[in-house]
């Protein structure tokens, strides 16, 4: 993806999963903004967002973070929000492991306290090794962890899946954390 549709992607990233109300737009409450206000706050701020690098940015963007509605009148961002919405999502059973990439230097703490989703509505995991070693490396060295998501799922967790396949879960407890080397 070229850089302008990098930047773009960036600022819709901040705009619909973190501070819609800095830039004047209103999420509803299932994350859904009306596209053409999106376009609107973008240009107010200086960032020269138009429907077709928005298209681009939907299309082009490899982790699928943005949905269209299906009147092609609204987007929204699939997860990793940090302010409140309701996704809709559906409980269901996850694969007997997932994995969740992380940066090296974290390690100590989540030795500690598990996985938490700090300022997020999810933890993030991925359904294979590779996507988690790609999202571990956004942070520094990677580490991939496994998540004994099937025990965790039979002890009472619920988990959801995004439609992009990012699955999400409230917390990973120690007890069902594997630590690469062990």
């Amino acid at each position: 993806m070229d850089t302008q549709l990098i930047r773009f992607g960036k600022f819709m990233s901040l705009v619909l999963r973190h501070r819609p109300e800095r830039y004047g737009l209103t999420l509803d409450q299932h994350g859904w903004a009306q596209i053409d206000d999106l376009i609107a706050a973008a240009n107010r701020a200086g960032v020269p967002l138009t429907h077709a690098s928005l298209q681009g940015v939907v299309a082009r963007n490899d982790k699928q973070r943005f949905a269209i509605s299906e009147d092609g009148l609204a987007i929204r961002a699939r997860q990793g929000h940090s302010i409140a919405v309701d996704l809709e999502l559906v409980p269901l059973a996850p694969p007997a492991q997932l994995f969740h990439g992380t940066a090296e230097r974290f390690l100590d703490s989540i030795r500690r306290q598990g996985l938490l989703r700090r300022s997020r509505q999810h933890v993030h995991l991925s359904f294979d090794v590779a996507t988690a070693i790609k999202v571990g490396r956004r942070h520094g060295q990677p580490v991939v962890l496994t998540v004994e998501s099937g025990a965790m799922h039979r002890d009472g967790y619920l988990f959801y899946r995004s439609e992009n396949g990012v699955w999400l879960v409230d917390c990973v407890p120690v007890a069902y954390l594997v630590f690469p080397g062990l």
